[in-house]
């Protein structure tokens, strides 16, 4: 059949839409590494006495003037606000990165629970008090030392357990709960210092399986990596990021992670 002048069957076909990830674009177009955004300035690092937090430490010194406060080099302790208050009155303002990497999966000998008759108020509250209300006691006093006008960055360890979306095993109730409130206290954090801060990125950052002695019972056949390859697939990840991710929740990959 004819149809102004052109047969039917070869009519042209429309291209296919293509969908471009806008996100993953814009960071192949800046081809941005850690050094370019953040060399050369300030660092500071909570938690750096363990082994992700001590790997981090050796590989932003190798680009940043790194200071780090940890409960057994100095006495920190994020747990109490009044520790954390009079500590950040110490420091000089100007950092380009505050890490944290504090956090614990055990904590006074209480592991993660198999199920929810294991659950106990005490260890749910130790877990919360120092993998939730911790790090949101380092935002709350810590933030307004990081620059006021250029790149910044704000990360905390956070964990794939967190992730309500996925969770498909169950178990280890307090510890997923407590990273996910994590979250939450990150994103909106996050939303509240773009407003002074635009250039800041805001952060969670799931760093992986980690061999160290805490977690070496709870590995099981998960592949691991080591501190120092952690630290620096957090440092390139960290790299990548822009304020546009700023709330986000990434994985040693770069990916996000669910909610």
């Amino acid at each position: 059949m004819l149809m102004g002048g052109t047969i039917a069957g070869d009519l042209p076909q429309a291209k296919p839409v293509f969908r471009l990830d806008v996100t993953r674009l814009r960071r192949m177009f800046w081809h941005m590494t850690f050094e370019d955004r953040y060399g050369g300035g300030r660092a500071l690092v909570l938690g750096g006495s363990g082994g992700i937090g001590g790997a981090l430490v050796d590989r932003l010194n190798r680009c940043m003037a790194v200071e780090t406060l940890s409960r057994s080099h100095n006495g920190f302790d994020l747990t109490v606000e009044q520790s954390v208050e009079n500590w950040a009155s110490k420091l000089t303002p100007g950092y380009s990165v505050i890490f944290d990497a504090t956090g614990a999966l055990e904590i006074d000998g209480a592991g993660p629970e198999k199920s929810i008759g294991q659950i106990e108020p005490d260890a749910m509250t130790a877990q919360f008090a120092l993998n939730a209300i911790g790090p949101a006691l380092a935002l709350k006093h810590l933030t307004p030392l990081l620059v006021k006008e250029g790149p910044c960055l704000f990360a905390s360890l956070s964990a794939r357990v967190g992730s309500i979306g996925d969770n498909r095993l169950g178990g280890w109730i307090s510890y997923r709960a407590a990273k996910a409130a994590l979250n939450q206290i990150m994103h909106t954090s996050a939303i509240e210092i773009a407003r002074k801060r635009p250039d800041a990125v805001v952060v969670s950052l799931h760093p992986g399986t980690v061999q160290s002695d805490l977690t070496a019972k709870y590995l099981g056949r998960h592949d691991a990596v080591t501190p120092p390859e952690a630290a620096e697939n957090l440092v390139t990840v960290m790299g990548e990021l822009t304020p546009e991710d700023t709330g986000g929740f990434f994985d040693w990959k770069g990916e996000v992670i669910p909610w």
